[in-house]
């Protein structure tokens, strides 16, 4: 959805100025979490809804003490009128954090799960084949078969069953 990508990056961006830090990112996520709620949706587009409140309200469920930084943004967010756009602009946060750290997210998706020892060593070979310090978060889908599907940013490496089958199957039918 570009226009809320659009929405969210100026509030990304001036947060990450103000200061980039592990504990915001923490936080951001955590209001996210809570912002995508339909009921904290409805409560906040409620006419009767007072900014303060709603800002009590998601700090309360979030359940986190919040920074100086991070308390400007969300009362920004809410007097604005766009908390919708809170969870895009934790994850573009985000990609600014790792930017700065040299890091990128990897997703791996497994026909099986991994143990801890698993996702390490093949953690390690990513970070060689992608050429950077990778976060790698496994979810298993078994339609793959076997082997994995590991997604880092715009790159795509399939090693999966499903994908060498599929290969096959175009291949005979071309």
């Amino acid at each position: 959805m570009a226009e809320l990508a659009t929405i969210a990056r100026p509030y990304a961006e001036a947060l990450f100025r103000a200061g980039s830090d592990a504990a915001a990112a923490e936080q951001l996520t955590a209001l996210a979490a809570v912002a995508q709620d339909s009921r904290m949706l409805q409560f906040s587009g409620h006419p009767s809804a007072k900014d303060g409140e709603v800002f009590g309200v998601i700090t309360a469920v979030a359940g986190l003490p919040l920074t100086a930084n991070v308390q400007n943004l969300l009362r920004t967010v809410i007097e604005n009128g766009r908390l919708t756009a809170l969870p895009e602009i934790a994850q573009q946060y985000h990609v600014l954090v790792n930017a700065k750290l040299g890091v990128s997210d990897a997703t791996v998706y497994s026909a099986f799960p991994l143990d801890k020892a698993q996702v390490d060593e093949l953690t390690v070979a990513l970070q060689k084949r992608f050429g950077r310090k990778l976060n790698a978060s496994v979810i298993v889908q078994p339609d793959l078969i076997g082997g994995v599907r590991v997604v880092v940013g715009d790159e795509v490496l399939d090693t999966s069953v499903k994908a060498r089958l599929e290969s096959m199957k175009a291949a005979l039918t071309a």
